[in-house]
């Protein structure tokens, strides 16, 4: 039986992670300016799209921060194995997610690695290969990717669905979907809902569909917005979800 992943299926303000994040509309280094000015103690990060030369620059950004803790790491498939013990010592990193293979090829054996335990793999364009998942702690299900797959592949959706019943879930990303789909030049012209950013709360409204297993101990929001805007954000997915009945079949 899969470990469900809230105690009691209940939803609390704490899973919840503000998080700077690293996408090609981010501002990070503006991000890390809020932190002591917001208080924040806890967030998660996300170096998907900065090379080693510009994550030394992030970190040591952060080190002059009052930041305590980053439990949750969207780490890249080319991070060498001091950058994840660095991470876990001087920031408590928990638990982290990588892209699957098929989309990025690992330059590490993190399989066979003392983190494999710790990693989780991500629902992404090409679903969640049952041949990676298992040789890792379980799945990092993105939200925003699994509604869009409802929307636009339905097989792809489906078949994921059967993975989320068979596998552990250990973290979450949650972004923005759009009303309409556009079409996202950095995927090549794909036609898409998600998004990493949101320009109303009502771009979180997608959450009440699913069940409340499917919510981690560390939901962590993937958006480029500020951090003042992510802890409202926050305040507002846990007041629509909580106590919610899923509308999806699981």
């Amino acid at each position: 039986m899969v470990e469900k992943s809230i105690k009691n299926n209940k939803i609390k303000k704490g899973q919840f992670l503000v998080s700077i994040t690293t996408t090609k509309g981010a501002d990070w280094e503006a991000r890390i300016k809020e932190i002591d000015k917001l208080k924040i103690k806890k967030l998660a990060l996300f170096v998907t799209c900065v090379n080693e030369k510009e994550r030394k620059k992030l970190y040591q950004a952060l080190e002059k921060t009052s930041l305590k803790e980053i439990p949750f790491c969207h780490i890249r498939s080319d991070m060498p194995f001091c950058e994840l013990d660095y991470l876990t010592k001087r920031w408590q990193t928990k638990v982290f997610n990588l892209h699957t293979r098929k989309e990025f090829a690992f330059k590490y054996a993190y399989d066979n690695s003392k983190y494999k335990d710790k990693i989780y793999i991500e629902n992404v364009y090409f679903g969640l290969p049952e041949d990676e998942v298992k040789r890792f702690a379980g799945i990092c299900l993105d939200f925003s990717h699994l509604e869009n797959d409802r929307l636009i592949r339905p097989e792809v959706f489906k078949e994921s669905l059967k993975m989320l019943e068979k596998y552990k879930i250990g973290c979450n990303h949650i972004s923005g979907i759009f009303a309409t789909a556009q079409e996202i030049i950095e995927h090549s012209g794909v036609i898409r809902y998600d998004k990493h950013f949101f320009t109303n709360f009502k771009d979180f409204n997608y959450l009440k569909k699913y069940p409340l297993k499917y919510f981690s101990k560390y939901c962590a929001l993937e958006v480029e917005n500020p951090l003042k805007d992510q802890l409202k954000a926050i305040d507002y997915i846990v007041k629509q979800i909580k106590n919610q009945k899923s509308k999806i079949k699981d």
